[in-house]
């Protein structure tokens, strides 16, 4: 299962990519940025239950491998969501790189 960090080697290298949010003075929501970097940090630790609950299934600690499944599917689920808006992002970058001014 690949983690959320090997995102950015899929993108040709791991480049350190600054988020910023542009808040008005009154509008104080929270931008894209934020909301990306939520989602990173929930799929992570999904990625992270997932992963402990797969290690404590094969020790023996756990017997509840309905549960194991269970967190295993909303890792993978939540990674392959992330994935889509990178493809998404990616693409819509590429497309105003191609358009001519």
């Amino acid at each position: 299962m690949r983690s959320v960090a090997s995102i950015s080697t899929g993108m040709g290298g791991t480049q350190e990519v600054g988020l910023t949010a542009v808040k008005h003075s009154k509008d104080q929501r929270p931008g894209f940025a934020d909301h990306l970097k939520a989602t990173l940090a929930n799929t992570n630790d999904l990625q992270h239950q997932a992963q402990t609950a797969m290690e404590e299934l094969a020790t023996g600690r756990n017997g509840n491998i309905h549960e194991t499944l269970l967190s295993m599917s909303k890792a993978e689920t939540s990674f392959k969501m992330v994935m889509q808006v990178r493809n998404k992002v990616l693409n819509a970058y590429q497309e105003v790189m191609r358009m001519q001014m």
